[in-house]
């Protein structure tokens, strides 16, 4: 019987964004990586280097494709775009979501709150695991035998992993392991995930990031 071809694709959640206003800016336009976002990037494909890498698609939202660029560079490759690797919609976009910044507090936005399990403010999370399962196994076909990178946003990656994991898809935000510039990393046989990783290969310069003290990043 031969074997079932080994495939790994990596699922890199983007850097730092410039966000001065410190709004929820979830799928608006304008919104690049800051300088420090800029290196997160940089720390990430120095990482892979040496990687068998041969496929990079990002979300077309511009802090995923500047993320994406240096991975690309690294290997020589173009970045394809996948719609479905790109951030959750939100009620909230746009708006202070901070604590005292008055978004939750304010009790005409309080019928948009009243059901965290689909949940009732943005996209379901159903929808959310199912596009991002898609986009992960349309990155194994593309590097059947080798790697990929696929660069997408936070919530849509945990959202991954929990489904992959066959957990139930509502969870605590405070609680994801996906900090800016990691990596979650899908192994296959075949078509079948046969186990994750998560690495933090810009960690040192997340520790200096006021988006992942303030929890602003997305």
């Amino acid at each position: 019987m031969n074997e079932l071809t080994k495939t790994t694709v990596h699922v890199f959640r983007h850097g730092e964004v410039f966000n001065p206003t410190k709004i929820l800016y979830g799928r608006l336009p304008d919104f690049h990586l800051s300088e420090l976002g800029h290196q997160m990037a940089k720390a990430a494909a120095q990482a892979l280097s040496g990687r068998d890498v041969t496929h990079v698609v990002a979300s077309p939202l511009e802090r995923a494709q500047e993320t994406a660029a240096p991975i690309a560079g690294e290997f020589k490759l173009d970045i394809a775009s996948d719609v479905r690797l790109i951030e959750s919609a939100n009620f909230f976009e746009g708006k202070k979501v901070s604590v005292g910044d008055g978004a939750f507090s304010n009790p005409r936005n309080w019928w948009v709150l009243r059901d965290p399990i689909t949940p009732s403010w943005g996209e379901p999370y159903l929808v959310i695991a199912q596009r991002m399962f898609e986009a992960l196994q349309a990155a194994r076909v593309a590097a059947e035998g080798h790697e990929a990178v696929c660069v997408s946003h936070q919530l849509p990656i945990w959202t991954l992993r929990r489904y992959v994991e066959g957990k139930r898809l509502w969870h605590d935000p405070r609680k994801r392991q996906c900090g800016l510039a990691s990596l979650t990393s899908f192994r296959f046989e075949g078509s079948k995930v046969v186990g994750i990783d998560y690495t933090e290969p810009a960690a040192h310069l997340v520790a200096l990031s006021a988006t992942a003290k303030t929890a602003k990043g997305a």
